[in-house]
This record gives C-alpha cells, structure tokens and sequence, in this order.
C-alpha cells in the first residue's frame, strides 16, 4: 500500500479509514508512505511482487501506472487504487467507475474483479489512462467514462494528424480540436475543424500529431508544447481493481 503525502495532507481521515479496511482486510498488507509525490517511482522499484494498492489523487495513480510502465512490470503487478481527494483531483478514477467514498473504493481493492484496461503511451515515456485532447484545455464537469475532457475554448490551430498512416488533418485547413482515447484495443480519434463541419474520426493502433507548436492535455495534466507526438495503444496493459459491473 503506497499513500501519496498530499491525500495525507488534504484528507487524512479518509487516508487513516482506507488504511485501517485495506489492513484489515490483506494481512500482509505492507504501507508505504510517502514523503514526496517525487518518491513513487522509487516506491515501485522496491516492490517484488503482488497486488499495488495507491492511496491518493488522479496524479498519484498516473506516477504509479508510469513507473511501472518504464520498468516493464505493469503485467506483472495488478493495482488497486483508493482515490483521496477534491472532487476535481479525481476525475480520472470517477471516469473509470471507481467509488469516491474510502470504505467503498477500499472494498473494491479486496473484493471486486481486476480487468485490463488499454493505455496510450506516447514517444516521449508519457501515460494516458482515459483521454488526451488538444488543446489543453479542460473540461468543467462530465458523468461519462472516459469523456471527462473536452475544449469550452478551442483556438484554431495548424496541425497535421495521422491515423496509422492515414492523414485526417493537414496544414493546409487549421484545426479546432483533436480528442484521442484508448477504446477495444485501439485508438479512437476524433479530428474537428469547425463547429459546422462534421468531424472526422478514425480507430488506430498509433496516432501522430505534428506542426504548430502546441499543447495537450492527457488525463488530468497539461503537456508541451511540443512540435510533434506519437501515441500508439498498448491494449490490456493495465490491470486495476474496478466495481463488479
């Protein structure tokens, strides 16, 4: 079990709850707890094996699901995951289908089925859980899985976006927005030019942008600027703990 120093800070009686559930409930539950955000990539290094549990924010979970993808374990070592924190903090794990409430969140760790889910990682070591889109801007308020990202202000940019090799955006037409998300073992892409226009989609193993500088947002955290991406699916990669149902 690894507690993230902020949920400590922000939340500690639902911290102290989903500690005392977890241990209750795994006798050789074992916790770590964190003195810095900084320290969960060492955290992950010292685990040899089992189940991870991550107490914490939407931020805690992607430091945890990208150690374990840059040490080539996330097959190898399922996670759970107890969100602790503001309701916009969460918005991630509230996507997924995970409960906000410490004794329900806990329960599922121990109890409910751990499924794959797919991750996009892109070229530069980054990790997406639900959506990336650009620009980075974010959403205000959602109740959709895995659609908790969308623009409310989308300047027009000039950008070039390939779907497998299929060009569905060129730098000849500016582009107002571009969403990216893991969905059945591929990349659904959806490319607007205009509100008036009809978007153009595409599902794909990997996903490049390029041209203008630009920024995006992938989950909960803003990227960039970067000149050019590639995203590509890695279907089933991550095994979290996830409500029967």
């Amino acid at each position: 079990m690894v507690i993230d120093p902020i949920a400590r800070q922000t939340d500690g009686e639902s911290v102290r709850i989903a500690r005392d559930v977890l241990s209750a409930g795994a006798e050789e539950a074992r916790v770590r707890l964190l003195d810095r955000p900084q320290e969960m990539s060492r955290a992950m290094a010292g685990i040899q094996s089992g189940r991870v549990v991550v107490v914490g924010d939407d931020r805690a979970l992607l430091r945890a699901v990208r150690a374990l993808h840059h040490r080539g374990e996330l097959a190898t070592h399922p996670l759970g995951f107890v969100p602790v924190g503001p309701p916009g903090s969460v918005t991630v794990a509230s996507a997924l289908g995970l409960p906000s409430d410490a004794v329900q969140a806990s329960r599922t760790v121990l109890n409910g089925p751990t499924r794959p889910l797919d991750l996009l990682v892109d070229d530069a070591g980054g990790v997406v859980l639900g959506a990336l889109g650009i620009p980075a801007v974010p959403r205000q308020r959602t109740t959709a899985r895995r659609s908790w990202w969308r623009p409310s202000v989308a300047p027009e940019q000039w950008l070039r976006v390939e779907a497998d090799g299929r060009v569905l955006a060129d730098l000849d037409r500016p582009v107002r927005e571009v969403s990216v998300s893991p969905a059945d073992g591929l990349a659904a892409v959806v490319v607007r030019h205009s509100e008036l226009d009809p978007a153009v989609t595409a599902r794909a193993e990997s996903v490049t942008v390029s041209g203008q500088s630009f920024q995006y947002r992938a989950d909960t955290v803003t990227y960039g600027p970067a000149h050019c991406r590639t995203w590509r699916v890695r279907p089933g990669a991550l095994h979290l703990s996830l409500p029967t149902g």
